[in-house]
């Protein structure tokens, strides 16, 4: 995923925190926010030592959250930024299951667009 695709700043974080729709399943809470500028939608992923002590448990998980996202890239809405925190029961799934959950709790955001709007 391109860098222009990440929220990556601080700022940028507490930004959409502030002023977030947030919804959650058991893996994942995803904040949104809309932008004003919509060229495409950014990601940020936050995953805490809850989920993995170690980094590289951590890189795991953040890798297939991005690879899912960038899945779903086609129908996802391009004017929002987008905050993805694993929960810990994220830790030990496959693939599959991570990216089943990912795609609930964008449902819930409603973060896909319609066939009819493309």
């Amino acid at each position: 995923m391109r860098k222009s695709y990440r929220v990556k700043k601080e700022a940028d974080f507490q930004l959409v925190f502030d002023q977030h729709h947030s919804v959650a399943n058991k893996m994942f809470i995803v904040y949104t926010m809309e932008r004003e500028q919509p060229t495409h939608f950014r990601l940020g992923i936050s995953i805490s030592k809850k989920v993995g002590l170690r980094g590289h448990e951590r890189v795991w998980v953040k890798r297939r959250i991005r690879q899912s996202v960038l899945e779903f890239k086609p129908n996802l809405r391009q004017d929002v930024d987008i905050l993805v925190i694993a929960r810990p029961s994220a830790h030990d799934q496959d693939m599959a299951i991570i990216k089943k959950n990912l795609e609930h709790v964008f449902k819930l955001a409603n973060l896909f667009v319609d066939q009819d709007e493309k």
